[in-house]
């Protein structure tokens, strides 16, 4: 019962906390009477924009970036499960070859659509 009280004593510090400091925040923010028309400018590393800022890109890029973010998490999964493989077992194993298999399979089908082919 201890520990339900203690969770519950650290859940309401922390949202009187978060919500403390979002009241602070909005309360003492330190406003500019008149922005800057430097602030509306587009910033490019420095250098003055070519052209307007918004542009198409082609969708096979955000399809590079799913699956950059897909294996991202599978590295995420898998280093936990390495450093604690000895006391997880047989099961643990097989588990982990099953979900990088199902994450293989997924590179295969996008490899044979196409999906990552630059033209």
């Amino acid at each position: 019962m201890e520990q339900w009280t203690a969770a519950f004593a650290f859940l309401v510090v922390s949202g009187v906390v978060a919500f403390g400091l979002v009241a602070a925040a909005a309360v003492l923010a330190v406003r500019a009477r008149r922005a800057p028309a430097l602030k509306t400018t587009t910033y490019e590393c420095g250098e003055e924009p070519e052209g307007l800022a918004w542009v198409r890109f082609h969708p096979r890029y955000y399809v590079v970036a799913l699956v950059f973010v897909l294996f991202d998490v599978e590295a995420v999964f898998l280093f936990p499960w390495a450093v604690s493989i000895r006391g997880l077992g047989m099961v643990a194993v097989v588990e982990m070859v099953l979900f990088v298999a199902v994450l293989m399979l997924g590179w295969a089908y996008a490899m044979r659509k196409g999906a990552l082919d630059w033209q």
